[in-house]
């Protein structure tokens, strides 16, 4: 195990473009580290840097205490998972498992008690002598993950080791991962594009985006307490609402209602939202619930407004709902636009004139598809951002989204269920066919 310290790193290729930007970073001896954010933010770049598999322009590199800037892969102890497996399909698991140890010229009896070990740990034991085709796509992926335990590394580098499975399989192999770095406790970096990964694994995140990153901590303070809109909008599903919002005096002037702020909030504004300057209004889908399940106590601490839904999603445990507002003003921001092409959407929740918001109610709700419901909005868990820098205005001074239950009625049913946000070989090892 060791610790990885980017010092300054940049990657900047023959024609002047950066991949990586200036990045500074340090990972704790036997840190779990997710390196997220949407497609070309330069992620996989910075894992492959580690990895050896491409030049670093400028800073410093180490693992443990020594510099490895210009160490070749296989000297620098750390064992990769790649997205494709990376199988020898001719050989058997077993085989697979201990190649690594078998070019390090390790002796072969140690090599079958690490493959054996290994085996235990990922339930492989009954298949070291199938051959990879003969495996379901989650067999294989313990088998790649297994390859790299048995070097026993002071790091893995796993790069969307998980994007090749299906959904169902996917969410398997998320509690695998989990189980296996606990286990092993050794120093790993993750890189993913699915902010669900993101936020269930790693102990703490990293938040990239055009090669600079945007923002490090775990996974609640990202998701409470986002540094910026782009942060805000990657992280959590889902998304989180925006729409344009205006403060008057202790006031946030919403498209649907008017919800005076808290007092911690009032002063984390300050200056910045006077003289009716347009702000960013951004609210997560959990900051909203029906009107009709909670009582008075709860309903001071926010506003209500009337809304017509929609849609209705249940989800057993809780209730999407959909309903549209229309804003004196459209959202003007960078980041927006860059996560609405990421998702594929034509743009971010609420973040047109007229939007489309999405609301997480309890499952105890009565709200309908067609008809008007009176929607509360909890005045605590409004963020606000500067539209110029997309900086967010009230993140020190935002709370967590999960009190939801201090809002309920105290004869209110609760719901089943709480609300939670949620190389070892040559590079270029065939994959399995």
């Amino acid at each position: 195990m060791a610790k990885i310290v980017f010092d300054g790193i940049t990657k900047r290729y023959p024609d002047g473009y950066e991949a990586v930007k200036d990045m500074n970073l340090e990972i704790e001896d036997g840190e779990f580290m997710i390196l997220v954010g949407p497609s070309g933010c330069g992620k996989s770049t910075a894992l492959r840097m580690v990895a050896g598999l491409e030049d670093i322009s400028d800073g410093e590199l180490r693992i443990g205490d020594e510099v490895v800037n210009q160490r070749a892969p296989r000297d620098r102890d750390i064992a990769m998972v790649f997205q494709n497996y990376a199988l020898y399909p001719h050989m058997s698991v077993r085989d697979n498992m201990g190649f690594g140890l078998k070019l390090a010229k390790v002796d072969k009896a140690e090599i079958d008690k690490r493959v054996e070990e290994a085996a235990k740990v990922l339930d492989l034991t009954e298949h070291l002598d199938r051959k990879p085709a003969n495996l379901s796509g989650g067999q294989r992926q313990r088998v790649a993950m297994g390859r790299a335990i048995v070097r026993d590394p002071a790091a893995y580098l796993m790069d969307e080791p998980l994007s090749n499975l299906d959904a169902k399989l996917r969410v398997q192999m998320r509690t695998e991962v989990s189980r296996i770095q606990q286990r092993t406790d050794t120093t790993t970096i993750y890189v993913t594009h699915d902010q669900t990964e993101a936020m269930t694994l790693g102990d703490r995140v990293a938040v990239m985006r055009a090669g600079v990153l945007q923002q490090v901590g775990t996974p609640m303070e990202l998701y409470n307490r986002p540094k910026n809109l782009f942060v805000a909008g990657f992280i959590g599903s889902p998304a989180m609402n925006f729409m344009p919002a205006t403060v008057d005096g202790g006031t946030v002037k919403l498209p649907m209602v008017d919800v005076d702020l808290p007092d911690e909030l009032r002063e984390a504004v300050g200056s910045a939202g006077e003289g009716g300057r347009s702000l960013i209004a951004g609210i997560r889908p959990e900051a909203f619930e029906d009107a009709g399940v909670l009582g008075d106590e709860a309903l001071a601490r926010g506003a209500t407004f009337k809304a017509t839904v929609d849609v209705v999603e249940s989800m057993g445990s809780e209730i999407y709902a959909y309903f549209d507002v229309v804003a004196d003003s459209k959202i003007e921001s960078d980041e927006l636009r860059e996560l609405a092409e990421d998702s594929g959407a034509g743009e971010v929740p609420g973040a047109g004139q007229e939007g489309t918001i999405v609301a997480r109610l309890s499952a105890e709700s009565q709200v309908r598809e067609g008809q008007e419901a009176d929607i509360f909005v909890d005045a605590s868990h409004i963020q606000l951002f500067d539209p110029d820098d997309g900086r967010s205005l009230t993140a020190e001074a935002a709370t967590a989204p999960d009190a939801r239950e201090d809002r309920r009625p105290a004869e209110a049913p609760r719901a089943d269920e709480p609300k939670s946000p949620v190389p070892d070989e040559e590079p270029g090892a065939p994959p399995t066919n």
